[in-house]
């Protein structure tokens, strides 16, 4: 795996993360019973944006080193994924 072949898994684990850590812990301004006029009562009131952030590099950094540690160490290859032989051995 190059580098930019690891910074875009990188990446692309982080953002998957990210949209899994981001509902979690929301308060919406319904729960607060203080809706600002115009806005939707689902609209967040804390979103605690910059501790999810943190929390999800710290899983994303975790989950891309077993990822990355599996893809380098051959136990899973591209001949893996080669359902109709088309992949040269």
């Amino acid at each position: 795996m190059g580098i930019t072949s690891g910074l875009v898994l990188y990446s692309v684990i982080w953002f998957m993360t990210f949209l899994v850590v981001i509902p979690i812990r929301l308060e919406t301004q319904s729960d607060h019973g203080a809706v600002v006029p115009g806005t939707h009562a689902g609209a967040p009131e804390k979103h605690y944006l910059k501790q999810k952030a943190w929390i999800t590099t710290g899983v994303a950094a975790v989950l891309w080193a077993i990822i990355a540690g599996i893809i380098l160490s051959g136990v899973i290859s591209l001949n893996d994924f080669d359902w109709f032989d088309r992949l040269p051995n």
